[in-house]
């Protein structure tokens, strides 16, 4: 047997729960191994009832005493309440009534989390639980216990904790041979332990401290192959042939000598990163990033006129009408310095509004277009689309994006964002991207804000 081995050699897996199962994505023996519990219990993160308070986010095992329906002025609510040696907590739900009362008896034993409040009694509303079985306490065996993700579907088809261990436990003893991926100067080098005891340990570890071995070493997988295919991803579109949009031309100049302001060191720096992409013939895809008010609309309108310039279309994209509107009222005003025509496309416009901008997009005598998704639409044909602007482009999927850039022939990216990216991180989400910032406001910009919610 080897990881491609189907889940149906397995004890237990009948035509019915493999269906489910592979419903999942849980087809074969490496989906079954890479199937992860969701949290573990250990008796390091099993908070005793006395000891909460208001607002803890908390993980305790109790026993259900009683439950039953309550109704109330917001109406029909079902409460249980459980207990361990040290006190009482109940637990409220105000949806799906119906299908939570059939989930309990007496005496169960739960692994509940959840955030505490305090009506006069500790509460949590709408936890997450899981159903143990006698020898699932972690503080009476010692043991980490895994819990996974288990869908009503999957319980349905009769998987419960104990089963889909036991699967899971089974699939680990057949011996199967688990290549490593890496030399051991690189485990050794980056501290990581080999890959077919970290996918024992990520089910069933001893300690916290082995499942904390585990969990690094799966992690480190994850993100090296995310890089990997970022990486091939940046080599492919490295590769992709576009025609270079070298000069400067008029409208640059015309608009950034006509400016009321100066630009920031900043906004001059990452104009010139951009235009040295672009002069090559070697498509652009670079990322934007700037606060609030830190000047990225006007890069954008002074490279989009670089590119009418050249003799492209640009296409800006931005993910709703109320900022499509607001760019277009922003390019308008400074591509109007040079007499570029520019214009705005949205999904609501009437069939006599859209057919001149559709028959202007395709004769090349509009240059500029800014819109929502209305831009993919399979009516909006491009002579010569040589620039693609995306902004917020995590707004977008990834094919509505590639199919905005299906419309020209590899034209050149830029996708912007406000939203704060540590250089590390970008690396790691955005590896086939190169990456430019402006780091600078402004003079007499009020002071963004950035917080964590």
């Amino acid at each position: 047997m080897d990881l491609a081995t189907p889940i149906s050699n397995l004890k237990g897996v009948g035509s019915r729960r493999e269906t489910v199962l592979n419903d999942h994505g849980i087809s074969t023996i490496h989906d079954l191994l890479y199937y992860f519990p969701r949290r573990h219990l250990d008796r390091t993160t099993i908070s005793p009832i006395r000891n909460f308070t208001k607002g803890d986010v908390v993980t305790l095992i109790g026993k259900v005493e009683t439950f039953g329906e309550k109704f109330t002025r917001r109406g029909k609510i079902f409460q249980v309440i459980v207990s361990d040696e040290t006190g009482l907590l109940t637990l409220t739900w105000f949806n799906g009534v119906r299908y939570i009362k059939n989930l309990f008896k007496i005496g169960d034993k739960l692994a509940i989390h959840g955030k505490v409040d305090y009506y006069g009694g500790f509460t949590i509303t709408h936890p997450e639980f899981d159903k143990l079985e006698k020898d699932d306490d972690p503080v009476s065996t010692g043991k980490v216990i895994p819990l996974y993700p288990l869908t009503q579907e999957l319980k349905s088809s009769g998987l419960d904790q104990r089963i889909l261990r036991n699967m899971v436990s089974e699939a680990l003893s057949l011996n199967i041979e688990i290549s490593e991926l890496f030399s051991n100067d690189i485990l050794k080098t980056n501290g990581l332990i080999p890959l077919k005891k970290a996918l024992h340990d990520i089910h069933f570890s001893v300690g916290i401290g082995e499942l904390n071995q585990a969990i690094k070493r799966l992690k480190f997988d994850e993100h090296f192959f995310l890089q990997l295919l970022m990486a091939l991803r940046k080599q492919s579109l490295q590769r992709s042939g576009t025609s270079p949009l070298s000069n400067i031309g008029p409208y640059f100049k015309l608009i950034s000598e006509s400016l009321k302001f100066e630009l920031t060191e900043a906004q001059k720096k990452v104009i010139k990163e951009i235009h040295s992409d672009l002069k090559n013939s070697i498509s652009m895809n670079r990322l934007l990033q700037g606060d609030v008010g830190s000047g990225k609309t006007i890069v954008s309108i002074l490279v989009s006129a670089l590119a009418v310039g050249n003799s492209a279309q640009v296409a800006i994209m931005a993910p709703t009408e109320i900022l499509a509107t607001q760019h277009y009222h922003s390019f308008k005003t400074e591509l109007e310095r040079a007499n570029i025509p520019c214009t705005l496309l949205l999904g609501n416009m009437k069939k006599s509004e859209r057919i001149p901008i559709l028959d202007g997009l395709e004769n090349g005598k509009i240059p500029v277009v800014i819109g929502t998704h209305a831009l993919i639409q399979d009516d909006v044909i491009f002579k010569n689309l040589g620039l693609v602007i995306v902004d917020e482009q995590h707004r977008f999927g990834v094919n509505q994006r590639a199919k905005l850039i299906e419309k020209g022939i590899n034209p050149h990216f830029l996708a912007m964002t406000a939203t704060p990216i540590p250089r590390t991180l970008s690396i790691t989400y955005h590896g086939d991207m190169d990456l430019s910032i402006i780091d600078e406001m402004p003079a007499n910009r009020i002071p963004v804000v950035t917080k964590v919610v």
